[in-house]
């Protein structure tokens, strides 16, 4: 007498193998690719008709104006600055590719009314009008994956209320989210944001909002108020094929806890503490996009040879951006 396992019991594993492979498939494929910024990825803002800005504001990429031709205010730029030249023409047309791959994508579900106290898994979610965060925090959790992406397609405007704050958990990176937004997009003051803003018309960033990510608007003005932006960079931010992990510089850190210190402290009405901020991210550091020369740009020595990020104490379990 032979003993063995049933035909029947070997088929109906060969039939759960089956399903677990196609479940797992589904799920990778289902999981949406990154939006390739192009030539606009190097650039912190990137307006339409104006840029205007008030107060001592800090960008540590570029900033860029096409077709308009007015630059107000004097912003801190560290990146280069193009106005209407063959650079911005350029990026305003990889802007244009970019809003309307994420526009295009196929939607995971929606991202309701309200960002509140709302937290996201990766994938594509889709708010037919307007989209707010009203209050407090909405979270954005990779999982464990530090590839995951997040589109934001919104139908008309983006609007965050004053001392809100999208925060990252799981390994997501800010390279990695993007909004793309219907008409405008205004950022409360003292909000904390993270990922890349792609607005049809403009863009307003209220006074000590901070963004570690990008602010670029087709065809309407950029207008700041004594902003901190830090361009989130990582391998897939030109290309859009993914992978990678993303380059933060000790300048930038240090400058946005700092700047997220401060808008901390004046939201709560106190007095700043002398402890800093946790890092904005738990990432290797590494080279910052494309060097430049010093000699034309002498704030950039200091970002040649980016060194790994100090440990700073935690206050937070998660990373605020």
């Amino acid at each position: 007498m032979k003993y063995g396992v049933p035909k029947s019991y070997r088929a109906g594993l060969l039939v759960l193998g089956l399903l677990s492979t196609l479940l797992f498939a589904s799920s990778a494929f289902g999981a949406p690719a990154t939006v390739g910024l192009g030539t606009a990825a190097s650039f912190s803002v990137l307006g339409g008709s104006t840029v205007t800005n008030t107060g001592p504001t800090t960008m540590f990429g570029d900033l860029g104006l096409s077709p308009g031709s007015s630059v107000t205010g004097a912003p801190h730029v560290l990146g280069q600055t193009h106005v209407d030249d063959a650079v911005a023409i350029g990026a305003k047309n990889s802007l244009t590719t970019a809003y309307n791959d994420a526009a295009g994508r196929p939607s995971s579900g929606s991202a309701g009314t309200d960002l509140a106290g709302q937290t996201f898994s990766p994938g594509v979610r889709t708010a037919s009008s307007s989209l707010l965060l009203s209050s407090g925090s909405v979270t954005l959790d990779a999982q464990g994956d530090p590839n995951a992406v997040f589109i934001f397609q919104i139908g008309s405007t983006l609007i965050t209320g004053s001392n809100t704050s999208v925060s990252l958990v799981g390994g997501a990176q800010a390279c990695n989210v993007f909004w793309q937004v219907g008409s405008s997009a205004t950022l409360g003051t003292g909000t904390r944001f993270a990922g890349t803003v792609m607005a049809s018309a403009s863009i307003t960033a209220n006074t000590a909002a901070t963004i570690h990510g990008r602010l670029l608007a087709s065809t309407g003005a950029v207008t700041l108020d004594t902003n901190t932006i830090t361009t989130s960079n990582c391998a897939s931010s030109v290309s859009g094929s993914g992978g990678g992990t993303e380059t933060v510089t000790p300048a930038e850190a240090a400058k946005l806890a700092e700047a997220t210190r401060l808008a901390e402290a004046a939201g709560s009405g106190t007095t700043p503490a002398t402890t800093p901020l946790p890092p904005i991210g738990s990432r290797t550091v590494g080279k910052h996009g494309k060097h430049r020369s010093s000699a034309k740009h002498p704030h950039h020595s200091s970002r040649k040879h980016p060194l790994a990020r100090p440990a700073l104490p935690h206050r937070r379990a998660s990373f605020t951006g």
